[in-house]
């Protein structure tokens, strides 16, 4: 901090923190009833605090700077510190809890959601669940639209993934290494076999999720994207390429972790291949989880681990 300047505010940090989360300093300001002059001030004020930029601003909001997003996350910290104490010991009611997360289709990161949600203690919340592209996940961490991501890695994509997070100031965090399986129909014949080989699969329609403008093969969420099949449909969401297996008696590749209670009518079947898959969760790499992110991620490894799958993280 440049010297004589005075000490941070919270008033500050809470305003740096809406902006941050609305893209938008007009926005925060219209949140917290406040002028546009006025936010816009507060935000030039702490910049010059601390003595660096925050904010790239632009005719279409504000984006932070490297130094922006690492401020934030210790900005976050100590409002939520703050507000813990003011819960303990002045009696005051749990805060709005705030959380967001984006993920690859996996139906134990929407059951760990599912238990966060209701195990929270706060009357009120905003939350965002996002179930999306590879290369999306990626970008909505990076712009801290999500603080959570949850991805794959294997020896085919590793270097991609690992190079694109790293220019993204982002870090990959080991949770489990899964055995593959196909998710298919519990009305197909393959359901009722203890294991499944590739051959097995030649003649049944490859469902795999659409990966829009970056559907390359290194960003495909299933492993073996190289693989030519037959038969290929591309899908958008979760519960298609579900209703997809039962009316076509399609498969996909994935984990092998699927609730029963979330999706009853498939099952996961063992596929005898020489290939493991490393699901983890990426967070920015200078800034330190939330306690929400990190309650998020505790109920994620409970679920997996109720599967008897060994966490590596």
């Amino acid at each position: 901090m440049p010297q004589g300047s005075s000490g941070l505010t919270l008033q500050q940090l809470r305003y740096f923190i809406e902006v941050a989360a609305e893209g938008s300093i007009s926005a925060a300001a219209d949140l917290l009833f406040v002028s546009q002059p006025t936010m816009s001030a507060a935000m030039k004020d702490l910049e010059a605090r601390v003595g660096r930029a925050l904010l790239v601003r632009s005719a279409r909001g504000v984006t932070l700077t490297p130094d922006g997003a690492e401020f934030l996350g210790y900005a976050r910290q100590v409002v939520e510190q703050l507000v813990l104490l003011e819960q303990r010991y002045l009696g005051r009611p749990p805060s709005r809890r705030l959380l967001g997360v984006s993920t690859q289709h996996y139906s134990f990161a929407v059951d760990a959601f599912v238990r966060m949600v209701k195990g929270g203690e706060a009357p009120e919340y905003e939350f965002s669940l996002r179930e999306t592209r590879t290369w999306d996940i990626i970008e909505d961490v990076r712009t801290l639209r999500s603080e959570v991501g949850i991805l794959y890695r294997n020896d085919f994509n590793r270097r991609v993934i690992d190079k694109l997070l790293r220019d993204s100031g982002l870090a990959f965090h080991p949770l489990f290494l899964a055995e593959p399986h196909i998710f298919i129909s519990r009305s197909n014949p393959l359901a009722a076999r203890g294991r499944a080989t590739l051959d097995d699969l030649a003649d049944l329609p490859r469902l795999t999720f659409d990966q829009g403008a970056n559907n390359s093969f290194y960003f495909a969420e299933e492993i073996l994207s190289t693989l030519s099949s037959k038969q290929e449909i591309r899908v958008s969401d979760r519960a298609t390429i579900f209703n997809l297996m039962i009316g076509l008696g399609g498969y996909t590749i994935s984990t092998g972790i699927i609730s029963d209670e979330l999706d009853p009518e498939i099952v996961a079947i063992p596929l005898d291949v020489d290939e493991r898959i490393e699901i983890g969760w990426i967070g920015h790499a200078a800034i330190p989880l939330t306690e929400q992110a990190q309650r998020y991620l505790a109920e994620v490894r409970a679920v997996v681990a109720e599967f008897g799958v060994a966490l590596i993280g």
